[in-house]
């Protein structure tokens, strides 16, 4: 397994390279620049916006300034923010784990509901139940998170006034965990309830798959009780379809939180993301984007290594 995840890794590097290539260049494409922020002011003049160029490297040929980025990148040095004054590597690393207490807070919701949704309509015999499924999937797919995510912001931040208005604590007291789950609660059920739905049915249809195979049969015929049935014989092989959903649906997740971020002034990498960008604060954006893609790239592998702990049968070559 370890000289699997060796590989695994290795081979992931010229795709990280293609992929920086892209968003560097991709960055680089609208007219203007960072040093447009100060051009804003009536009293820049092009010598000084000239000087601001040539300041932070953006008066030099774009492979030069991908090189150069490479090169510190690979050094430890993440540049410097151009709004912050202050290494991007920090700007970044210190809304990273907001992120992910709301990505974590999101996911367990979207599990925990989800197993339970698939279990109970897989033990359920109405197709009403399973008719229910299928639309609640419809339409948890089909709500974008920016409009459940104002509507539960409006009706119970300010009409019932149960939930905070937006950040991740109050604002002058001293951090604590009531208060954060107090202010995670509302995003976390907003981003996570997108993904019940469809997790949902995925254990729903690998359980019915599961429960119709023999060695369940032969468990059910030994006496084996249909809980430890359930869970120590069926969910195990019915989780594999799970796992790789969730795999792929990092990316989704991951995406869906910067959304949700903005919507409920989460300080996490999506606020920082879309000031960055506003800002053609390049060094931040390249990194807060390559960092995802890394988190992206571990997250896959992970879920590859999980199939050998849910089927013996799997084996790495």
């Amino acid at each position: 397994m370890l000289s699997y995840a060796v590989r695994r890794t290795l081979g992931a590097v010229p795709r990280v390279l293609l992929v920086s290539v892209l968003l560097f260049l991709l960055l680089r494409l609208p007219a203007g620049g960072p040093a447009d922020v100060f051009a804003s002011d009536p009293t820049a003049s092009p010598e000084a916006i000239a000087r601001i160029e040539a300041l932070w490297g953006l008066d030099r040929p774009l492979h030069e300034q991908y090189l150069t980025w490479l090169g510190n990148l690979a050094r430890g040095d993440w540049g410097t923010s151009f709004s912050e004054r202050r290494p991007a590597r920090e700007v970044v690393l210190e809304r990273l784990g907001n992120t992910l207490w709301l990505t974590g807070g999101a996911l367990a919701v979207g599990l925990i509901a989800g197993v339970a949704l698939g279990v109970a309509t897989a033990l359920s015999r109405s197709r009403a139940a399973r008719a229910a499924l299928q639309l609640l999937s419809v339409v948890g797919m089909s709500v974008p998170t920016f409009w459940s995510g104002t509507l539960v912001l409006l009706y119970f931040g300010v009409h019932l006034n149960w939930i905070p208005s937006g950040g991740m604590g109050r604002v002058g007291e001293a951090f604590s965990l009531p208060d954060l789950a107090h202010h995670l609660i509302a995003p976390a059920i907003v981003l996570g309830s997108v993904y019940v739905a469809q997790w949902s049915r995925f254990v729903h249809a690998g359980l019915e798959e599961a429960l119709r195979e023999d060695y369940v049969r032969t468990a059910r015929a030994k006496g084996v009780r249909r809980l430890p049935r359930l869970f120590r014989h069926a969910f195990p092989n019915a989780a594999i379809p799970l796992v790789t959903v969730l795999g792929l649906e990092l990316p989704r997740l991951v995406s869906g939180a910067m959304v949700t971020e903005v919507v409920f002034s989460w300080p996490g990498l999506g606020r920082l993301l879309t000031t960055s960008l506003l800002g053609r604060d390049y060094p931040v954006v390249m990194a807060a984007l390559m960092l995802l893609v890394a988190l992206v790239i571990v997250a896959n592998l992970l879920t590859d290594l999980a199939y050998g702990l849910l089927d013996p049968r799997v084996r790495y070559g």
